[in-house]
């Protein structure tokens, strides 16, 4: 997770993708502890949006968060994964969702479908992006209320994320109620002789877990 640019969109336009205009609403305002965002779900993936999303990606990267490579990383390095991981979004189930702070992107997460037909009752949620120089804003906070809405607007039974052990994000998502329901020990190789623990976090949305 990288809970740590800029794209024009109408502020009364969700510009929903054709494919993925399921509802979501247009340009849906945030406000959360004085933070404003506006959200956009399913955005159309225009080349200019996937430029700005990998440079988001490579900043957050460089900055330490962990969102799939370890600093230091070129565009280049971040295309190998972007690449598959707009293929998921454009032509697959996965969702996206963003963030902006006026007309500026910052913030971005995907919620991953499962591709199992026995796990469609819960998601993914991948990439979890902000700004490293929005940092210390609630932007990260702010983006995850709003996936865990999102998520039970799709009618969702679960959330779930793993993260790298050692740069303190599990206090991060227990503010938000999820729980740890496992480790892979050693899972994650950041350098030779460093091995982290790959954390599961899990967020239960029935809805008898429903919080305020």
């Amino acid at each position: 997770m990288g809970v740590q640019v800029p794209s024009p969109v109408p502020a009364d336009s969700c510009g929903c993708h054709p494919r993925h205009d399921r509802g979501c609403p247009p340009g849906h305002r945030v406000q959360d502890g004085g933070v404003t965002l506006r959200f956009v779900l399913d955005p159309e993936l225009s080349p200019r949006l996937r430029e700005q999303i990998v440079a988001l990606w490579v900043d957050v990267s460089n900055a330490g968060g962990a969102v799939g490579f370890v600093p230091p990383v070129t565009t280049a390095d971040v295309r190998t994964l972007a690449d598959p991981t707009f293929a998921g979004i454009a032509h697959g189930p996965d969702r996206l969702l963003v963030g902006y702070d006026g007309e500026r992107l910052v913030a971005a997460l995907i919620l991953a479908d499962n591709r199992f037909a026995l796990k469609t009752h819960w998601c993914v949620l991948k990439r979890v992006m902000v700004h490293p120089d929005t940092q210390g804003k609630g932007y990260g906070l702010a983006l995850m209320r709003e996936a865990e809405r999102v998520a039970r607007e799709m009618g969702l039974a679960a959330l779930h994320v793993t993260l790298r052990d050692g740069l303190g994000l599990d206090h991060f998502y227990r503010r938000l109620g999820y729980r740890e329901i496992g480790r892979l020990p050693g899972a994650l190789r950041v350098a030779p002789g460093d091995d982290r623990d790959e954390v599961l976090m899990w967020l239960d949305l029935t809805p008898g877990d429903a919080r305020p």
